[in-house]
Protein backbone atom coordinates (compact mmCIF):
# COMPACT_ATOMS: atom_id res chain seq x y z
CA UNK A 1 0.00 0.00 0.00
CA UNK A 2 1.30 3.46 -0.84
CA UNK A 3 1.82 6.18 1.72
CA UNK A 4 -1.28 8.08 2.82
CA UNK A 5 -1.51 11.54 1.32
CA UNK A 6 -2.87 13.90 3.97
CA UNK A 7 -4.71 17.20 3.80
CA UNK A 8 -2.80 20.37 4.71
CA UNK A 9 -3.12 21.75 8.24
CA UNK A 10 -5.42 24.66 7.34
CA UNK A 11 -7.89 22.25 5.72
CA UNK A 12 -7.85 20.03 8.80
CA UNK A 13 -8.49 23.04 11.06
CA UNK A 14 -11.42 24.12 8.86
CA UNK A 15 -12.80 20.57 8.84
CA UNK A 16 -12.65 19.87 12.57
CA UNK A 17 -13.75 23.38 13.60
CA UNK A 18 -16.74 23.06 11.27
CA UNK A 19 -17.53 19.63 12.69
CA UNK A 20 -17.45 20.91 16.28
CA UNK A 21 -19.58 23.97 15.47
CA UNK A 22 -22.14 22.00 13.44
CA UNK A 23 -22.44 19.36 16.15
CA UNK A 24 -22.93 22.13 18.73
CA UNK A 25 -25.50 23.97 16.60
CA UNK A 26 -27.47 20.78 16.00
CA UNK A 27 -27.36 19.87 19.69
CA UNK A 28 -28.47 23.35 20.74
CA UNK A 29 -31.11 23.44 17.99
CA UNK A 30 -32.65 20.11 18.95
CA UNK A 31 -32.49 21.04 22.64
CA UNK A 32 -34.04 24.49 22.27
CA UNK A 33 -37.17 23.25 20.49
CA UNK A 34 -37.86 21.11 23.57
CA UNK A 35 -36.86 23.66 26.20
CA UNK A 36 -39.16 26.35 27.50
CA UNK A 37 -37.06 27.76 30.31
CA UNK A 38 -33.85 28.32 28.39
CA UNK A 39 -35.32 28.93 24.93
CA UNK A 40 -34.21 32.56 24.50
CA UNK A 41 -30.63 31.90 25.62
CA UNK A 42 -30.39 28.81 23.42
CA UNK A 43 -31.72 30.72 20.40
CA UNK A 44 -28.99 33.34 20.91
CA UNK A 45 -26.31 30.67 21.07
CA UNK A 46 -27.80 28.85 18.07
CA UNK A 47 -27.86 32.03 15.95
CA UNK A 48 -24.25 32.84 16.82
CA UNK A 49 -23.19 29.29 15.95
CA UNK A 50 -25.17 29.39 12.70
CA UNK A 51 -23.66 32.63 11.40
CA UNK A 52 -20.19 31.50 12.51
CA UNK A 53 -20.72 28.26 10.53
CA UNK A 54 -21.84 30.31 7.52
CA UNK A 55 -18.71 32.48 7.59
CA UNK A 56 -16.45 29.49 8.24
CA UNK A 57 -18.04 27.56 5.38
CA UNK A 58 -17.44 30.44 2.98
CA UNK A 59 -13.77 30.52 4.03
CA UNK A 60 -13.62 26.74 3.82
CA UNK A 61 -15.15 26.71 0.33
CA UNK A 62 -12.63 29.30 -0.85
CA UNK A 63 -9.86 27.11 0.55
CA UNK A 64 -11.33 23.97 -1.01
CA UNK A 65 -11.87 25.38 -4.47
CA UNK A 66 -8.53 27.20 -4.69
CA UNK A 67 -6.38 24.26 -3.52
CA UNK A 68 -6.21 20.73 -4.88
CA UNK A 69 -7.27 17.93 -2.59
CA UNK A 70 -5.04 14.92 -2.07
CA UNK A 71 -5.97 11.96 -4.27
CA UNK A 72 -8.38 9.43 -2.81
CA UNK A 73 -7.00 6.01 -1.87
CA UNK A 74 -6.86 3.31 -4.56
CA UNK A 75 -9.75 1.54 -2.79
CA UNK A 76 -12.14 4.25 -4.03
CA UNK A 77 -13.66 3.26 -7.36
CA UNK A 78 -14.95 5.57 -10.08
CA UNK A 79 -18.60 5.48 -8.98
CA UNK A 80 -17.66 5.98 -5.35
CA UNK A 81 -15.43 8.90 -6.39
CA UNK A 82 -18.47 10.56 -7.99
CA UNK A 83 -20.43 9.94 -4.78
CA UNK A 84 -17.64 11.49 -2.72
CA UNK A 85 -17.57 14.64 -4.86
CA UNK A 86 -21.37 14.89 -4.96
CA UNK A 87 -21.75 14.41 -1.22
CA UNK A 88 -19.02 16.97 -0.55
CA UNK A 89 -20.81 19.54 -2.71
CA UNK A 90 -24.12 18.68 -1.03
CA UNK A 91 -22.56 19.13 2.40
CA UNK A 92 -21.14 22.53 1.43
CA UNK A 93 -24.56 23.48 0.06
CA UNK A 94 -26.31 22.47 3.29
CA UNK A 95 -23.74 24.31 5.42
CA UNK A 96 -24.28 27.49 3.38
CA UNK A 97 -28.06 27.33 2.96
CA UNK A 98 -29.05 26.20 6.47
CA UNK A 99 -27.79 29.34 8.29
CA UNK A 100 -29.27 31.57 5.59
CA UNK A 101 -32.66 29.88 5.96
CA UNK A 102 -32.44 30.36 9.74
CA UNK A 103 -31.56 34.02 9.29
CA UNK A 104 -34.41 34.53 6.83
CA UNK A 105 -36.77 32.68 9.19
CA UNK A 106 -35.90 35.03 12.04
CA UNK A 107 -36.34 38.00 9.69
CA UNK A 108 -39.77 36.74 8.55
CA UNK A 109 -40.78 36.55 12.22
CA UNK A 110 -39.61 40.17 12.70
CA UNK A 111 -36.98 38.95 15.18
CA UNK A 112 -33.43 40.18 14.78
CA UNK A 113 -30.48 37.85 14.41
CA UNK A 114 -28.22 38.78 17.30
CA UNK A 115 -24.66 37.50 17.54
CA UNK A 116 -22.74 37.26 20.79
CA UNK A 117 -25.74 38.91 22.52
CA UNK A 118 -24.87 42.34 21.06
CA UNK A 119 -24.33 42.43 17.29
CA UNK A 120 -27.62 42.76 15.35
CA UNK A 121 -27.69 41.65 11.74
CA UNK A 122 -30.09 43.22 9.25
CA UNK A 123 -33.24 41.41 8.15
CA UNK A 124 -32.88 39.47 4.90
CA UNK A 125 -36.57 38.62 4.44
CA UNK A 126 -39.78 40.61 4.90
CA UNK A 127 -42.03 40.14 7.91
CA UNK A 128 -44.51 37.47 6.82
CA UNK A 129 -46.04 34.76 9.00
CA UNK A 130 -46.63 32.39 6.06
CA UNK A 131 -43.03 32.79 4.90
CA UNK A 132 -41.89 32.22 8.49
CA UNK A 133 -43.83 28.94 8.62
CA UNK A 134 -42.31 27.71 5.34
CA UNK A 135 -38.80 28.73 6.40
CA UNK A 136 -39.18 27.10 9.81
CA UNK A 137 -40.26 23.81 8.22
CA UNK A 138 -37.42 24.09 5.70
CA UNK A 139 -34.90 24.79 8.48
CA UNK A 140 -36.06 21.64 10.31
CA UNK A 141 -35.94 19.44 7.20
CA UNK A 142 -32.47 20.72 6.34
CA UNK A 143 -31.29 19.97 9.89
CA UNK A 144 -32.36 16.34 9.48
CA UNK A 145 -30.75 16.19 6.03
CA UNK A 146 -27.55 17.56 7.55
CA UNK A 147 -27.62 14.86 10.24
CA UNK A 148 -28.13 12.21 7.54
CA UNK A 149 -25.28 13.64 5.41
CA UNK A 150 -22.95 13.69 8.42
CA UNK A 151 -23.91 10.11 9.33
CA UNK A 152 -23.22 8.97 5.76
CA UNK A 153 -19.88 10.84 5.71
CA UNK A 154 -18.72 9.35 9.02
CA UNK A 155 -19.95 5.88 8.02
CA UNK A 156 -18.06 5.98 4.72
CA UNK A 157 -14.85 7.10 6.40
CA UNK A 158 -15.19 4.39 9.06
CA UNK A 159 -15.94 1.74 6.43
CA UNK A 160 -12.77 2.65 4.59
CA UNK A 161 -10.64 2.99 7.70
CA UNK A 162 -11.82 -0.08 9.62
CA UNK A 163 -12.87 -2.50 6.87
CA UNK A 164 -10.76 -1.61 3.85
CA UNK A 165 -7.85 -0.43 6.03
CA UNK A 166 -6.89 2.28 3.55
CA UNK A 167 -6.15 4.90 6.23
CA UNK A 168 -8.92 7.20 4.95
CA UNK A 169 -9.40 8.82 8.37
CA UNK A 170 -5.69 9.56 8.80
CA UNK A 171 -5.88 11.90 5.78
CA UNK A 172 -7.79 14.40 7.96
CA UNK A 173 -6.23 13.79 11.38
CA UNK A 174 -3.37 15.70 12.97
CA UNK A 175 0.01 14.16 13.66
CA UNK A 176 2.19 11.94 11.56
CA UNK A 177 3.81 12.94 8.29
CA UNK A 178 2.21 14.54 5.30
CA UNK A 179 3.24 12.43 2.31
CA UNK A 180 3.14 13.51 -1.31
Amino acid sequence: MTATVRYPGRTKVFHWLTAALVFSALLVGFTMVNSLGSYAALVGIHMTLGITILLLTVARAVNRFTHRTPPLPETVGRLEHLLVVGSELAMYGLLLVQPLIGWAMQSAAARPVVLFATLRLPAIAPFDEHLYFILRQTHSVLAYLLVAAIAAHVSAVLLHTLTLRDRMLSRMTFGGHRAG
